[in-house]
């Protein structure tokens, strides 16, 4: 990477601290940090470009849609004037934001695919801090931002078939694990996340099955 590229990461990486530092939901700056360095290292054994991977993880939450009433174009739109500012080249630009279009989980019937292998890696990157004992931490960090009830044997999770449905859906935090991110070890692209997947995943399953023992009083 040349040093001009370094520095539009740099000054990119404080405008992004200054923004999300202090977020209470767990999309905050250190996700931002876990993030990159993770892409960072799936980058280097995928050979994919380090400059728009960088850029891209570091702005893929820096609107998120769930903060922005469902609205996921507000997203790339912020992450545009940010690289425009920056003097980022035209081409980068356009791939970065197409990106960070992508990125998120949808809905367990929704496809996500990634068409560029920079845009595998961030989405590998960024799924694999949703999974395993960090995934855990901050699935009830959002749960009690959101208000929403821990558990409630009640309601059965739903496997959102749209967009819509999943956009809309305020289900308990428990069942927000077997509508995302159990599913999300079967949906990495990379050979590297799939690799570091393997251990997050079991360590939710054992998570998940002390919690119902202890729910239900058996330990």
């Amino acid at each position: 990477m040349d040093p001009e590229q370094q520095k539009i990461i740099e000054i990119i990486a404080g405008a992004v601290e200054q923004k999300l530092a202090g977020e209470g939901s767990g999309h905050d700056w250190w996700h931002i940090v876990r993030v990159r360095k993770m892409a960072k290292h799936i980058a280097k054994s995928e050979g994919a470009n380090n400059f728009v991977v960088e850029l891209a993880a570091l702005l893929h939450d820096i609107a998120d849609w769930k903060f922005h009433a469902g609205d996921d174009t507000v997203g790339p739109q912020i992450a545009r004037d940010i690289l425009e500012k920056h003097s980022a080249p035209a081409e980068t630009i356009g791939h970065v934001c197409d990106i960070i279009a992508k990125m998120s989980f949808k809905g367990a019937g929704v496809k996500t695919g990634m068409k560029t292998l920079e845009g595998k890696v961030v989405q590998d990157a960024d799924r694999l801090d949703a999974i395993g004992a960090i995934g855990v931490a901050r699935t009830f960090a959002y749960g009690g931002h959101k208000n929403r009830l821990m558990y409630d044997p009640n309601k059965q999770p739903a496997m959102h078939q749209s967009q819509e449905e999943y956009f809309e859906s305020e289900s308990p935090t428990i069942n927000h694990f077997y509508e995302k991110l159990l599913l999300l070890k079967d949906r990495m692209n990379t050979k590297a996340a799939q690799e570091l997947a393997e251990g997050r995943h079991q360590f939710m399953e054992e998570y998940l099955a002390r919690f119902l023992q202890e729910w239900d009083g058996k330990i």
